[in-house]
C-alpha cells in the first residue's frame, strides 16, 4: 500500500490527536504549519515532524505533500480548502468543513476541477460500528426506520473569548457539536430531510447556545436533535424502528450499540472497532479513497448535513461575520 505524506495546518487538541494516530501507525506526518510559526515549531518537536514551516502558504507549496489535513478554526477553512486544492493536495479538513453550503459548494467544485479527493473528518462515518449497524437496518430485520433522537450538550462557562461563544471564531452549537448529531441522523435516514423545524437561544454575543430541531424526509422519517453549549447531556442517540430501536452511547466515536427488539423486549449488543482507533479509521480510509477506492469519504452526506445546518441558521437569521455581505 502506497504510503502518503502528510501534512497539518493548525496545532490544537485535534491537531495533537492525529500527530499521535499517526505514531500508533508507526508513521509520522510529514510536515506542519500554524497561524503561530511558534506553535509549529513545538509541535514539530514534539512529534519529530521532518519540516515546520513559518507560514500555511509555504507549506502548500511543498510538492512533495501528498495529503492536508485541516484542523483551523471553521471560519479559516474555506480559506485554506481553496489554497490546498488549487495546489493539487488531497484534504481532510476537521468538522464543520465550512461555514456554509455555498463554500461548500465551491470547494467541491474546485476538487473536481483538480481532480483530488476532498472529505470531511467526521469519525461517524468511519467506525466499524456504523457500518455495522446500517447492515443490520438495511437487512430489513428491523423493519422500517421511524423516529430518531439525538442528545448533544456540554456545559461551558461562558466567556465571550472562548472560540465557543465568539462569532469571530465561528462559535456557537451547530458547527460545534450539531455537525455531529446531523450526520448521525443522516446516516441512518434514508435521504436528506427536506421539512424542518427548529428553535434557539442565543448566548449574548450572538451565537447560538442551544437549540430544538425537527427533521422529516420525503419517506415520513422523522429525527429530533436537541442542542445545548450551556447544560450537560448523554451523547446519546436514539434509531427507533418498528420491530425495535438502537441505543448508541458516545456516539461520536462509538464502538458498541444495544439492540432492543420489540417483541419480548430482548436485547442484543452489537460491537465492533475501537473508539481510541477513531483517528486511524479516517486516516486509512482517507488513503484508500486517494488510492482510488470509491465511497468511502461520504463526502454526499457532508453536503446533506451542510445543507441541513444551512438552512436552519437561515431560519434563525444567524450569519457569522464572513457570511455578511454589504
Amino acid at each position: 500500500m502506497t504510503e502518503y505524506r502528510w501534512a497539518v495546518l493548525g496545532c490544537g487538541a485535534i491537531a495533537n490527536q492525529m500527530a499521535r494516530a499517526m505514531e500508533k501507525k508507526g508513521r509520522r506526518l510529514w510536515a506542519v504549519a500554524s497561524r503561530t510559526p511558534q506553535k509549529a515549531e513545538a509541535f514539530g518537536k514534539t512529534y519529530g515532524i521532518p519540516k515546520v514551516y513559518e507560514t500555511i502558504d509555504e507549506l502548500l507549496m511543498d510538492k512533495e505533500i501528498d495529503i492536508v489535513y485541516i484542523a483551523t478554526p471553521h471560519n479559516t477553512h474555506i480559506q485554506y480548502l481553496r489554497q490546498a486544492i488549487k495546489a493539487g493536495k488531497h484534504v481532510l479538513c476537521e468538522k464543520s468543513i465550512t461555514l456554509n453550503l455555498e463554500e461548500l459548494k465551491e470547494a467541491v467544485s474546485l476538487a473536481k476541477e483538480n481532480h483530488v479527493v476532498l472529505a470531511e473528518a467526521m469519525t461517524i462515518y468511519h467506525m466499524p460500528l456504523y457500518r455495522k449497524l446500517r447492515s443490520i437496518a438495511d437487512s430489513g430485520q428491523l423493519g422500517k426506520l421511524k423516529l430518531i433522537q439525538m442528545n448533544f450538550g456540554s456545559y461551558k462557562e461562558y466567556d465571550e473569548n472562548n472560540r465557543f461563544f465568539s462569532p469571530k471564531l465561528a462559535g456557537g452549537a451547530m458547527l460545534d457539536i450539531g455537525v455531529y448529531a446531523l450526520s448521525f441522523v443522516r446516516w441512518f435516514l434514508s435521504s436528506k430531510p427536506d421539512d424542518i423545524l427548529s428553535q434557539v437561544n442565543f448566548a449574548p454575543t450572538g451565537v447560538d447556545e442551544q437549540s430544538g430541531i425537527l427533521l422529516k424526509n420525503q419517506e415520513g422519517e422523522m429525527a429530533c436533535v436537541t442542542l445545548s453549549l450551556r447544560a450537560k447531556q448523554p451523547k446519546r442517540g436514539t434509531i427507533v424502528y418498528e420491530k425495535g430501536y438502537i441505543e448508541v452511547y458516545e456516539y461520536p466515536r462509538a464502538d458498541k450499540a444495544v439492540i432492543t427488539y420489540t417483541e419480548g423486549s430482548r436485547e442484543e449488543i452489537v460491537e465492533a472497532g475501537e473508539e481510541a482507533d477513531a483517528m486511524e479509521y479516517e486516516i486509512d480510509h482517507m488513503e484508500a479513497a486517494v488510492g482510488g477506492e470509491p465511497g468511502l469519504m461520504y463526502l454526499e452526506h457532508t453536503e446533506d448535513v451542510m445543507d441541513i445546518m444551512t438552512a436552519i441558521r437561515n431560519q434563525w437569521g444567524f450569519r457569522y461575520p464572513e457570511e455578511r455581505k454589504e
